[in-house]
């Protein structure tokens, strides 16, 4: 008979877990991360986490944190959904993010913004180049036609089941998410107004996002929408976030356009307005 068959049985097997350490999970507390990269101090990480392919995460962030977000192996696809987390109607618009700035690629400089015009993050380092704002995230419908399954327990989870799990942790519905920008796993336009999907950038590279407002991230590692390849394919994520200071008006990203700019006067209004600067 399983040892697990019994109330005492299930308690110890249980408690016979403590300790045990897997690719994927989380550092608690995180500054026990093991060999963090240059440029991050453990004493300062709030987030470390290994998220597996085909795997989510969630996380409440402070104004001012820097998210590292790693592509471990080069397959992995991190799509990104933001939320103001005090007020969490106002979340990430990718439609504005990209028509605002006139630019329909991610990369340094470029601010995350709010349906309310305002920075929820804003792009400081990019080793990759090769993301989407265009796509969105994979749908289960969808993941089943391609893999057979889109289900969030099932071998090729979809990024809208994952997010909608990972929505439900902080009190958000399936109604409240929004269009979804990715890194990792470039798409290019073309002249005839067509996406050709260009892959990755390489193992290693990472992107670096400064939180310009307090805000609640949702992320799911699964497969590009538009990935050709016929297997379900990703690869491990990285996530470390530290504390730091949000942008000032003396950041380069603060005036990298009037747009910017014009986006960062909202948000320090608002900021002002509620007393958080």
């Amino acid at each position: 008979m399983s040892t697990t068959s019994t109330t005492y049985g299930a308690r110890d097997h249980a408690r016979a877990q403590a300790g045990t350490v897997t690719e994927a999970m989380p550092a608690i507390p995180a500054s026990t991360w093991p060999d963090p990269p240059s440029g991050v101090d453990p004493a300062k990480l709030v987030w470390a986490e290994t998220v597996a392919g085909g795997g989510y995460t969630h996380k409440v962030l402070a104004r001012g944190t820097e998210l590292r977000l790693t592509d471990v192996e080069g397959d992995a696809c991190a799509h990104l959904l933001l939320f103001n987390a005090d007020q969490p109607w106002e979340r990430l618009n990718v439609a504005d993010t990209v028509k605002v700035q006139w630019n329909a690629y991610l990369g340094e400089a470029i601010t995350l913004l709010s349906d309310q015009a305002r920075v929820l993050a804003t792009v400081v380092t990019d080793e990759s180049g090769k993301h989407d704002a265009l796509c969105g995230t994979s749908t289960v419908d969808g993941n089943a036609e391609r893999y057979g399954d889109g289900s969030p327990q099932g071998a090729s989870p979809s990024g809208n089941a994952l997010f909608t799990l990972a929505a439900a942790k902080h009190g958000l519905t399936p109604r409240d998410l929004p269009p979804s920008l990715s890194f990792f796993q470039g798409v290019h336009v073309e002249t005839d107004g067509g996406l050709t999907f260009t892959g990755s950038a390489g193992a290693g590279k990472s992107v670096v996002l400064r939180t310009e407002l307090p805000v609640v991230v949702l992320i799911a590692n699964v497969a590009h929408p538009l990935d050709p390849r016929p297997d379900y394919t990703v690869t491990p994520l990285r996530v470390l976030a530290q504390r730091s200071a949000p942008s000032t008006p003396d950041s380069p990203e603060w005036t990298a356009s009037p747009e910017a700019q014009r986006a960062f006067e909202n948000t320090a209004d608002y900021l002002t307005a509620r007393g958080i600067a």
